[in-house]
């Protein structure tokens, strides 16, 4: 019987390189989008479901999975900008709404959907700037924080069913909304390795974690080294001259 992955955001950028991966490795696929226009990988399982709507969206995922889920890729995520001159609560809601309570609900989901006696595993996708914080893009930095909680708690939790949490924190690896090609192209090697990050090295993690079933409550940070410099800003906001 083959495995089961669930990949949220499967339709594009990172979670379309992770759905097409698992695919690859002989996983059924179901692969979660917003809209029933979004595209997934072919040979995945397409299941749409607004990660907004809460307990909803997950059930409507779960359901799609013909089997129990053997990995959960908690990938999707609402991306905004602001900061705390331009706090508001409404869009500290939205933010966590999609990047925190619905992995929640997905994973304890995953939980009572898990059979015993097989490795089952979550992996949450952060980002590389927790290890290195900024104040730019606050509410999405605070959702991610919390689901960086999220892994350690829910690892904590479901460790007793043989359950593991993980998570990978990626730095820029594709070219954001409002970014100038000129910032991309400058800040995409700006580490101390000057190596970019790229989607082909989340699904690298992502498959080492699978490969590790001692391996729990951790978080793989790919940046190159950024975090060492202690950027005071997102790295879409400074100049690329200065690099």
């Amino acid at each position: 019987m083959t495995r089961t992955a669930i990949v949220t955001g499967a339709g594009k950028r990172v979670g379309r390189v992770l759905a097409e991966g698992l695919l690859a490795d002989g996983w059924t696929v179901v692969a979660h989008v917003r809209r029933e226009t979004d595209d997934v990988p072919q040979g995945a399982l397409k299941v749409v479901a607004d990660l907004a709507d809460g307990d909803g969206a997950a059930e409507a995922i779960m359901a799609a999975c013909a089997q129990a889920p053997s990995l959960l890729v908690n990938n999707a995520a609402r991306f905004a900008p602001d900061t705390l001159s331009r706090f508001s609560a409404d869009e500290l809601a939205a933010h966590m709404a999609v990047n925190v309570a619905a992995p929640a609900l997905l994973t304890a989901a995953f939980g009572r959907a898990a059979g015993e006696g097989r490795d089952r595993l979550v992996v949450n996708i952060l980002d590389a700037k927790l290890a290195a914080p900024n104040p730019d893009f606050l509410s999405y930095t605070l959702s991610k924080a919390a689901l960086a909680a999220l892994t350690t708690l829910s690892a904590q939790d479901l460790a007793a069913r043989g359950i593991r949490v993980n998570a990978i924190a990626p730095a820029l690896m594709l070219i954001s909304e409002g970014q100038t090609q000129a910032n991309f192209d400058a800040m995409h090697r700006f580490n101390p390795l000057q190596r970019g990050v790229e989607p082909a090295d989340v699904l690298h993690a992502l498959r080492f974690l699978v490969d590790s079933p001692t391996l729990t409550g951790e978080t793989l940070t790919l940046d190159g080294g950024q975090r060492f410099w202690r950027l005071p800003r997102d790295v879409q906001y400074l100049d690329p001259g200065q690099s």
